[in-house]
């Protein structure tokens, strides 16, 4: 995903986007049985580990589980999930009204003022609970101040990763989850289609991407992002700062996002303004040959790592790498998706956690020619029962977007 952005020198007139209609007027948010359950499913694995809470700071796991869309500031907000009980969100007290705009499961809220420490609430909840002479579990983004004082406010609790609960809920997508990724899916795919045929010669990739997110907005989805590498610059995976202008035979590479109800979409395309050479249908041929290597080595009970494995194998056998040196690709096959762009796990050399239905990851098993080009192809799938569910790829000499996204095969 992208870290930079290029301020073009051009005046783009102000596109035309009255062929594109909302997209997600069917879109169901995850409802508060959903999110009831998720809490159930948290319960019973903090119990199956033997561990008596976690504590979660805003983010995506907070908006997993309590639906709280807050933001992260010096004052805490934070939430307790209990292995039994109602949840315990701690926040200042002149954000309570806000914070509970958002609350979707039933909990407690506990206040504090400006001249109180909010770790000792927590402590207070636990010790009530008698949850402090169990393990508490910390999620794995929780900032070290928090974690430092809630050891100093509960002297001798044990702390642990609250991965086993937290990835065990959110790495596998219920149905609901699904429909809102494939909406967003959807929609960028639809604003790959429309952009596709607009670029121009000396259009710089702050233009497309200026193309590519009206197009989002107006079909219904929330911009994450969008980046757009032009000739050279394709060649390194998240661009160059040197601005490239589209010229006649250049490789354009797009990797954009949006999400819908917070549910993202990560897709890719790479394309030639005008005539492909022989070398860049060449290598766009073998990143289509990687993505589906990939898409036959997911498999239930597989290893991920394995997945990053069948690639690599792939393209040592057309002469890249090896490994993880250039050319070739330099980067993991795919990550997890979700409410988050990156999620865990990665599908990367050495990772064994082993594949299950529900789980989704990006498939993203790019080429890159330092001093020439790159190519990335990106397609979001799921694991089913049967293996892995995903669409197809276009050539590149088509528009970019003719994949499904996450839909069946």
């Amino acid at each position: 995903m992208p870290f930079l952005s290029i301020p073009s020198t051009l005046r783009a007139a102000e596109p035309d986007l009255s062929a594109l209609s909302p997209m997600t007027g069917d879109a169901v948010p995850i409802s508060r049985d959903e999110r009831a359950a998720r809490v159930a499913r948290a319960q019973r694995l903090m119990k199956a580990h033997g561990i008596g809470a976690i504590v979660i700071e805003p983010g995506a796991s907070l908006v997993y589980f309590t639906g709280i869309q807050w933001h992260r500031s010096e004052r805490l907000t934070a939430a307790v999930l209990p292995a039994e009980g109602e949840a315990c969100i701690v926040t200042p007290f002149f954000e309570e009204p806000s914070v509970r705009e958002t609350l979707d499961v039933p909990g407690e809220v506990r206040v504090w003022q400006e001249d109180e420490d909010p770790l000792k609430l927590i402590a207070a909840f636990l010790k009530q609970h008698k949850l402090d002479r169990l393990p508490v579990g910390i999620e794995e983004t929780l900032r070290y101040f928090a974690v430092d004082r809630l050891q100093q406010d509960l002297p001798g609790v044990q702390v642990v990763s609250a991965n086993p609960i937290v990835r065990g809920c959110r790495m596998i997508k219920t149905p609901a989850e699904l429909a809102l990724m494939q909406k967003a899916t959807d929609i960028t795919i639809a604003a790959y289609r429309w952009v596709h045929p607009r670029v121009e010669k000396g259009m710089t990739g702050h233009d497309i991407a200026a193309l590519m997110d009206a197009a989002t907005v107006k079909l219904g989805g929330e911009v994450e992002f969008s980046l757009v590498l032009i000739g050279e610059a394709s060649a390194y995976p998240h661009g160059s700062r040197i601005v490239h202008r589209v010229e006649d035979g250049q490789i354009v590479l797009m990797d954009c996002g949006c999400n819908v109800q917070g549910y993202q979409s990560d897709v890719s395309r790479t394309f030639v303004h005008g005539t492909p050479s022989a070398e860049q249908r060449e290598v766009w041929d073998q990143v289509h040959q990687g993505q589906q290597a990939a898409f036959r080595a997911a498999r239930i009970g597989a290893q991920a790592g394995s997945v990053d494995d069948a690639v690599r194998r792939l393209y040592e056998s057309f002469g890249y790498g090896p490994g993880y040196k250039l050319p070739g690709l330099s980067h993991r096959t795919g990550h997890g998706i979700g409410l988050d762009g990156h999620e865990p796990v990665n599908l990367v050399h050495g990772e064994t956690t082993k594949l299950a239905a529900g789980m989704c990851f990006s498939d993203e098993p790019g080429l890159y020619l330092p001093g020439k080009f790159g190519v990335r192809l990106e397609d979001c799938f799921h694991m089913t029962e049967a293996g892995s569910c995903c669409g197809g790829i276009s050539p590149p000499q088509t528009p970019p977007a003719s994949g499904r996204g996450l839909a069946p095969a």
